[in-house]
């Protein structure tokens, strides 16, 4: 569907202006395709994102501030989002041996296997993304991070 179907608006002041607004809608309808994806496996789209990023530093831990700079949402409360995975045994808190006053957040069994189920089901949680082709994917990725340069 089209920017201006889709907003209901058929001039914009600038294509850079219609460009804009089409991302944030764009970012809108992902987020909520995602989080409605994520739903059935008891995870918000925050807490994918912290579990993805530990699983990738696994087995290795990581301290709150590393996870916090690696999160696609730097607003969220990497605090409280680490405590409701704690919660659900899908990450764990422990003391750093060589520094007491670290705090090491590693990923565990059971919060590899919640992303292994939503990895088996990515296929169709990424359907939307595949109507694009490989050339035009890796163009809009050059084009997204010319934007934020």
């Amino acid at each position: 569907m089209s920017l201006e179907s889709e907003i209901q608006q058929t001039r914009f002041q600038s294509e850079h202006q219609k460009a804009a607004i089409n991302i944030l809608l764009t970012g809108s309808w992902l987020y909520n395709k995602n989080a409605s994806f994520l739903k059935q496996f008891d995870l918000t789209p925050e807490q994918f994102n912290v579990l993805r990023i530990l699983r990738g530093s696994h087995p290795r831990p990581m301290m709150l501030l590393d996870i916090t700079e690696r999160m696609i949402d730097k607003n969220s409360n990497c605090t409280r989002l680490v405590e409701k995975l704690r919660q659900k045994g899908w990450v764990k808190r422990e003391i750093c041996e060589a520094n007491r006053r670290q705090v090491d957040i590693s990923i565990t069994d059971k919060g590899i296997a919640v992303l292994k189920k939503v990895d088996a089901r990515k296929p169709e949680w990424m359907d939307d993304m595949e109507q694009l082709s490989k050339a035009e994917a890796k163009e809009l990725n050059r084009l997204l991070d010319k934007l934020r340069i």
